[in-house]
C-alpha cells in the first residue's frame, strides 16, 4: 500500500511538531525566532510543501495536544 500525499503530509506535520516540542525544551539547540509553522515548513520536502496549510498544521497540533493530555 502506498501512502497518499495527504497522509505523508499529516505524518510529516505530526513528526515535526514532536521534534519542535523536544527542541523547545532545550533552548540551546532551538534556533532563535523559529515558530512551529516555520519549523514544519523547513522540515517538509519541496514536493509536499504545496499540500501544507496553516489550518492543517493547527488541526494536527490540536489533535496531538489533545491526545497527549489524555495519555498523561
Amino acid at each position: 500500500m502506498t501512502l497518499t500525499d495527504r497522509e505523508k503530509v499529516l505524518i510529516l506535520i505530526s513528526n515535526a511538531i514532536s521534534v519542535y516540542s523536544v527542541y523547545a525544551k532545550s533552548p540551546e539547540i532551538m534556533p532563535k525566532g523559529v515558530s512551529m509553522i516555520d519549523f514544519v515548513l523547513k522540515c517538509a520536502p519541496p514536493d509536499l510543501k504545496k499540500e501544507i496549510t496553516i489550518e492543517m498544521i493547527d488541526e494536527v497540533f490540536a489533535y496531538v495536544t489533545k491526545t497527549q493530555s489524555q495519555l498523561s
